[in-house]
């Protein structure tokens, strides 16, 4: 990189840092938080994500969701950090958005899935058994493939599919209940032996939720497993 290209990296920090700082001291009204989120840069949207006092309708819950995916991570992030709080006081404004939310639980930034997993539990029932549908679809057609992968597909192709693998069975683990119950049960015989240990510890995790005869052999095996994390449960 040459020294004119450096110079120009420097300014665009500190110009943003110093974008970052008004917005957190200035006292802009809700509205004009909400226009940055929406037509704002980079920083302009992740600071006002952070400051946002609240959501107030349905159409603020729109511009704030549509940054949840698609966008920067460090806006995805902060708009992440955020979804619990205002999920939890106002669910009726994102029963709509299933699909975003079910992009966001496989973010490449765990930190996003944790946080967007950790939203669902305010969601209505309505928006629940629409993503709970979506999400067994998604879930049994990626473990049925995880059985079978090839190392010639690449190490970086399966650690992606593991990595959503591993997200989507935590997002079951949490809202369990709504989950059909002979899907769960092929879930579960998918995953049951996979080779990440991390996948047969989500699995032995969901087990400890369900109390089902078909599944106490599996529940057994676990408890067996070789890795100490996936027999603790």
């Amino acid at each position: 990189m040459k020294n004119n290209d450096i110079d120009i990296l420097n300014k665009k920090h500190i110009d943003d840092f110093k974008r970052a700082i008004d917005i957190y001291e200035q006292n802009y009204k809700h509205e004009e938080i909400i226009s940055l989120i929406q037509n704002g840069s980079i920083v302009e949207k992740q600071i006002a994500a952070l400051k946002l006092d609240s959501i107030n309708s349905p159409k603020d819950a729109e511009t704030f969701i549509q940054n949840l995916t698609g966008c920067d991570g460090k806006i995805r992030e902060a708009v992440s950090f955020r979804l619990e709080e205002f999920v939890k006081k106002n669910p009726e404004y994102f029963e709509k958005y299933v699909d975003i939310f079910l992009e966001a639980i496989v973010d490449i930034n765990g930190n996003i899935c944790r946080n967007t997993i950790g939203s669902l539990k305010y969601q209505n029932e309505m928006f629940k058994k629409e993503f709970c549908a979506k999400l067994l679809e998604k879930t049994l057609i990626l473990s049925k493939s995880a059985r079978t992968f090839d190392i010639q597909d690449g190490k970086y192709k399966i650690n992606k599919e593991i990595f959503k693998l591993y997200w989507y069975l935590e997002t079951v683990y949490e809202l369990v209940e709504y989950i059909n119950s002979a899907q769960l049960v092929e879930i579960v015989n998918n995953t049951k032996e996979i080779f990440d240990y991390t996948i047969r510890e989500k699995t032995a995790k969901i087990l400890c939720k369900i109390n089902d005869e078909k599944l106490n052999s599996i529940k057994q095996k676990l408890k067996n497993d070789e890795n100490y994390y996936v027999r603790r449960f």
